[in-house]
């Protein structure tokens, strides 16, 4: 049974740094594709990054957010800086056998509880 567990939200001014956890079992994380999405209230949740071969980024969080994993096998990581108010949402970890594309909510069948970032102006 896969079982995804998020940690590292919280609270944090603009301009700080967050780092999400995603914690993976009955997965290996390392040779699958691992994502992070994003929802807000009343809005389609968003996928924020990703990793399988390489990496990808949606364009509002390129040059701050930065996706990696533990290749030991069961981990994969968001490091988040350069904070914006409007990076506030529930930070969900998502998982995928094989390869990330398409990159759409629907193509992803494993997913966490979520995790709340909240930034401050």
């Amino acid at each position: 049974q896969v079982q995804l567990v998020e940690s590292g939200g919280g609270s944090v001014q603009a301009g700080g740094s967050l780092r999400l956890s995603c914690a993976a079992s009955g997965f290996t994380a390392s040779s699958n594709c691992m994502a992070w999405f994003r929802q807000v209230p009343g809005k389609e949740r968003e996928g924020v990054a990703k990793i399988y071969a390489g990496t990808y980024y949606t364009d509002s969080v390129k040059g701050r957010f930065t996706i990696s994993r533990n290749n030991t096998g069961n981990a994969v990581y968001l490091q988040m800086s350069s904070l914006k108010p409007e990076d506030t949402a529930v930070y969900y970890c998502a998982a995928r056998v094989g390869v990330c594309a398409p990159f759409s909510r629907a193509y992803f069948p494993y997913w966490g509880q979520g995790t709340q970032v909240t930034v401050s102006s």
